[in-house]
């Protein structure tokens, strides 16, 4: 398939990469130049263990390339994959600026059906408003839907390649075929679901996860005081199927570039529907 991914960051290089080894042609599309030429020249932005001899394969294959211009990556692309970064906004939100131009670009350039995959992390009902921004600028068919990543910092590469499971929030069986398709020879479930639950699904993963986190820090804080060993009681708890071994390592709280922005998104989505969490 002809795939055209928009955004060389650390989602964006890392899907378009690991798509191009499932045998895909993929055109990745960023809006810097130095960054393009960078990547041209074999030299990655970010460090991602496999991630340099994945993008240099696939070059040398013809498999992979990179551009600076929408109106070649997009005509003919059969998914355009999403991944602009949606960083926080000073109230909690999300800031969509960056999401929104670009998906106005991507509009500018479809010359016939395409499916939109949302593969940034966006606030519930992105798709609905995504599909009114390319109907405002595009007459022809295409359709919109949600495809959040799951990808670990350090693990990205093996991740893509072997997912606990892909999420497809789409409300077209055309759409849908054409995603089970691209991901066809990953195996592993394919969860076909409406495209707010979709969305929602990404939010709700982080913020459990840095809830285990949280929860193990201060059970690591009563064993302190009571005399006991944390690691022993997480091994304890861990050995429960409904509770899991991962993510309960007591230690330092939860960062980086995901959690905390979108903890606060959460808070904030509950927020403006009047539910606070």
């Amino acid at each position: 398939m002809r795939v055209a991914v928009i955004g060389t960051g650390y989602v964006g290089l890392v899907s378009g990469a690991c798509l191009a080894d499932l045998g895909h042609t993929v055109v990745c599309v960023d809006v810097v130049p130095e960054k393009i030429e960078k990547l041209r020249n074999g030299i990655m932005p970010i460090f991602e263990p496999g991630l340099e001899e994945l993008v240099a394969r696939n070059v040398k294959a013809g498999r992979l390339a990179f551009t600076t211009n929408y109106d070649e990556a997009i005509p003919g692309a059969e998914v355009v994959s999403m991944a602009i970064g949606t960083p926080s906004a000073a109230d909690g939100s999300v800031d969509m600026t960056a999401f929104f131009a670009a998906t106005e670009m991507v509009g500018r350039s479809l010359t016939g059906y395409a499916v939109i995959a949302n593969k940034s992390t966006v606030p519930v009902g992105t798709a609905e408003k995504v599909a009114e921004l390319v109907r405002a600028v595009y007459r022809g068919e295409f359709d919109v839907i949600s495809n959040p990543e799951f990808l670990r910092e350090g693990h990205a590469v093996y991740d893509f390649l072997h997912p606990a499971r892909v999420v497809i929030g789409s409300d077209s069986r055309r759409a849908t075929d054409v995603m089970i398709h691209l991901y066809g020879y990953l195996d592993c479930p394919k969860l076909v679901m409406d495209r707010r639950s979709s969305e929602l699904t990404k939010y709700a993963a982080n913020a459990f996860l840095a809830t285990k986190i949280s929860f193990i820090n201060e059970i690591a804080h009563l064993a302190d005081a009571v005399g006991a060993d944390v690691e022993e009681v997480a091994k304890g708890i861990g050995s429960d199927p409904r509770i899991g071994k991962e993510f309960l390592r007591a230690g330092l709280g939860w960062g980086g570039s995901c959690f905390p922005k979108d903890v606060r998104a959460i808070l904030h989505l509950g927020e403006r529907h009047e539910h606070p969490l």
